[in-house]
């Protein structure tokens, strides 16, 4: 069998070296792999004692490269040096490490005490028969965690004004966000991320939720919702709130792209205009992008979770915005534990068991159909933090993207 690989390199031309080189396993792997299936990085790498930019390079050596495409960014945040940049202004489709931009820019823009509200409203007065003369009104604030609790809220408010029947439409505003159902850029079947400002449970279904609650508070009334926008003269009876931190760490544990999009109507709404949408929330994360010294012009934004087939990012743009973020503690103490670590949790909770990097990685992955992808930060052996920003295109498997970047994490970590 040697002789005959020998054979095949003087006919081929190829190096002897190469053609005697083991041939990778290939693991099968389904064409659309979710974030949440990871893949074990079953043996550790074996030490090695060559400089960490060479142990890099060396990874690229490999016969993947020669039909698939990588971008590679790695930054020393302890020295404040750049240690490895491969392909890092390429631009290449992001998929969810679209999320690390959202929480990023609203972390910056919002502030890290930012909360999500949802306010109910009254306008009129009680009639002696415990009815509400007038109108009653839900103004919508894109809470994915609004729960049941919250609209127990919601009726002990009223009943605490003393209602027992409702005679007209409950109003619910909708004017937090434009009025588009779907992202820009979005596949026909990415259709489980509702683009509805009144959420419950995270899903699409408030007037529902507010019909059985109202009944459970033995408030009397037809079941009956009307669309509009609340008065200036309306007086607030409850607001209900919810921390972007509680919203960040499902968002970026579980990937949840439902939750991303909220956060990024809520850059929209900073603008102060009414029916905000992606051209407000794009505004706002440009202008963090130029702070940067980066051209905005040079990427594109679709949505806010990374479902979008036109969302473009480069190595060196996330790479820019993790050290922003690590240089700005405020942000970094509250991104930092939204980030899935590596064989422990969230998305990561599988990869990377056995190796230096578990329990170390804390990174956002990224997965879409052809496009594999993993940002964050890690500790080297040397004690120094580091951020990176791995980014695979063109792959068949997801699987293949995932290999090389928890061989990447080893490597940083060793």
């Amino acid at each position: 069998m040697k002789h005959f690989f020998i054979f095949l390199s003087l006919l081929l031309h190829i190096p002897l070296a190469w053609a005697l080189r083991p041939v990778p396993e290939v693991v099968p792997d389904t064409l659309s792999l979710p974030d949440t299936a990871e893949v074990v990085l079953l043996e550790p790498e074996p030490e090695d004692s060559r400089p960490l930019p060479e142990r890099l390079a060396a990874l690229l050596d490999d016969p993947i490269f020669e039909r698939t495409q990588v971008g590679l960014y790695v930054y020393d945040l302890t020295a404040d040096s750049l240690v490895f940049a491969h392909n890092v202004r390429q631009c290449m489709r992001p998929a969810s490490n679209e999320k690390l931009v959202t929480s990023i820019a609203a972390l910056a823009t919002l502030g890290t005490d930012y909360a999500f509200r949802t306010r109910l409203y009254a306008e009129g007065s009680l009639g002696a028969d415990s009815t509400w003369n007038g109108r009653i009104f839900v103004r919508a604030g894109y809470d994915p965690l609004f729960d049941d609790s919250d609209l127990r809220a919601f009726t002990d408010a009223l009943v605490a004004q003393g209602v027992r029947r409702i005679s007209q439409a409950i109003v619910l505003d909708r004017s937090f966000k434009d009025k588009k159902q779907w992202g820009w850029g979005w596949c026909w079947d990415d259709d489980e991320v509702p683009l509805d400002p009144l959420l419950l449970h995270n899903k699409a279904q408030f007037a529902a939720g507010l019909r059985r609650a109202v009944d459970q508070a033995g408030i009397a009334w037809d079941g009956t919702v009307a669309e509009g926008t609340v008065p200036a003269e309306a007086e607030l009876l409850c607001t209900r709130t919810h921390s972007l931190d509680a919203v960040l760490l499902p968002m970026m544990k579980r990937s949840d792209n439902s939750m991303a999009e909220a956060v990024f109507y809520q850059i929209a709404a900073h603008s102060g205009k009414s029916y905000a949408g992606r051209k407000q929330a794009v505004a706002e994360i440009e202008q963090l992008i130029r702070s940067l010294g980066l051209d905005p012009k040079h990427y594109q934004i679709a949505d806010g979770s990374g479902l979008s087939l036109y969302n473009y990012l480069t190595p060196q743009l996330l790479g820019h915005l993790l050290r922003y973020a690590y240089r700005e503690q405020r942000i970094y103490q509250h991104l930092l534990p939204s980030l899935p670590i590596a064989g422990e949790d969230g998305t990561l909770r599988k990869r990377m068991r056995g190796t230096a990097a578990e329990g170390n990685v804390q990174a956002k992955t990224g997965t879409v159909e052809g496009v594999s992808t993993l940002s964050g930060y890690c500790t080297a052996a040397s004690g120094n933090r580091l951020c990176f920003s791995i980014m695979n295109q063109g792959i068949r498997y997801t699987s293949t993207g995932r290999h090389f970047q928890d061989r990447v994490c080893s490597t940083l970590c060793r």
